[in-house]
């Protein structure tokens, strides 16, 4: 017996779903139109319940997005604020601790590299001798 052909009902499923998906987008699109709050992707797409990729799929989406995107003003900034007197201080005074330690490394390698230069010297004349 061959195999059932559910073709009809596989294309009536994913025409519904899509139906579905198209009409959660513009309806997370209208609600950010009317809360007037940051418009991205990413958030109508959480809205919506559907996948970003999907939404850049659908041309009238992304350009009424990018339209809602461009009546926005421009974010705050709200990154870090500058360092007080007392951080820098402290960093300050951690980078002085660690420059006078990799002086003293490098003090210590330096001697110990003469020494070797020397062995090295002294095995020479030994073996040319």
């Amino acid at each position: 017996m061959p195999p059932a052909d559910n073709t009809a009902a596989l294309a009536e499923a994913t025409r519904r779903r899509s139906e579905r998906a198209r009409h959660e987008a513009e309806k997370a699109i209208s609600a950010a139109r009317r809360t007037g709050g940051r418009t991205s992707f990413a958030a109508i797409a959480k809205a919506a319940g559907v996948s970003r990729s999907w939404l850049y799929t659908q041309p009238d989406l992304v350009a009424a997005i990018r339209q809602l995107q461009d009546r926005q003003p421009a974010a705050q900034r709200t990154g870090s604020q500058p360092a007080s007197v007392a951080s820098v201080q402290r960093r300050l005074e951690t980078a002085l601790a660690r420059i006078k330690q990799l002086r003293a490394e490098n003090s210590e390698l330096a001697g110990r590299l003469e020494t070797e230069y020397g062995e090295i010297r002294r095995l020479r004349g030994v073996s040319s001798g």
